[in-house]
């Protein structure tokens, strides 16, 4: 679903009326303003239309590429909503989750903040960005999830992949593993940055799509023109899942 910035209301799913925990993961990385983070107001018209119908705990989780903790990222970014816990992944408990896809594109299981099994409702929330000439959309959000006390800079923002890892198909790989409900890009900018996301250019675009985050994110890359190769490895995985196995 995509509608013009200036109408975006957040209109919860019925899942959400049942959930006790609902998980917010914005891009929130460097203490920065939209479009390098997530827009503050989407994040409080979520935050109420999930008050509308629930009185579930509501958690902001965000693993930043900066040394400050996240609590003070959020203060700077505006993100001070009432009854709302923020959480860095750096103070939660990691547990290893397996892959399901029988064979991973980069990763056969994760280290995740043990926070998000005991959720009920999980959102991506993020930036329309480009980082050195790819989508940097709600799937690829949830690398900001992977700690750093496990995986280095592998995935930090701040510097450059090593090689070590096939990022593109670990975004795969994490979407299988880590299975989010809603996934919304806030294309009301389009941002190309450069490698570390700090600047780059901005051209207006106006328009935010919802939905399930690979629909989302194809929506998005289809409509703009952004290069996502995660996406063909995503679909190509369906397919794999989705058919029957070879009869004996």
């Amino acid at each position: 679903m995509r509608s013009p910035s200036a109408e975006f209301t957040y209109e919860p799913a019925s899942e959400v009326s049942r959930a006790r925990r609902v998980l917010i993961k914005p891009s929130a990385p460097f203490p920065l303003p939209y479009p390098v983070s997530t827009n503050k107001d989407i994040l409080a018209a979520i935050i109420r239309g999930v008050r509308r119908i629930s009185e579930a705990d509501i958690i902001l989780l965000e693993g930043p590429s900066e040394e400050e903790h996240t609590r003070t990222i959020f203060r700077a970014l505006g993100y001070d909503f009432p009854r709302v816990l923020s959480l860095d992944v750096r103070d939660c408990t990691l547990v290893e989750v397996e892959n399901p896809l029988p064979k991973p594109y980069a990763m056969g299981n994760f280290w995740v903040p043990n926070v998000l099994l005991s959720c009920d409702y999980l959102m991506s929330v993020t930036p329309c960005t480009i980082l050195s000439g790819r989508g940097a959309l709600s799937v690829p959000n949830l690398l900001g999830l992977l700690p750093k006390s496990k995986y280095g800079q592998e995935f930090n923002r701040s510097r450059p992949a090593t090689g070590r890892i096939d990022v593109q198909g670990a975004i795969a790989d994490l979407y299988f593993t880590v299975p989010f409900d809603l996934g919304i890009v806030d294309a009301k900018v389009r941002f190309d940055a450069n490698g570390l996301g700090t600047e780059g250019t901005e051209d207006q675009a106006g328009t935010v799509f919802s939905g399930e985050p690979y629909d989302v994110d194809l929506e998005t890359a289809e409509t703009l023109g952004i290069d996502a190769p995660y996406l063909r490895l995503i679909a190509n995985a369906r397919v794999e899942l989705e058919s029957p196995p070879d009869s004996p």
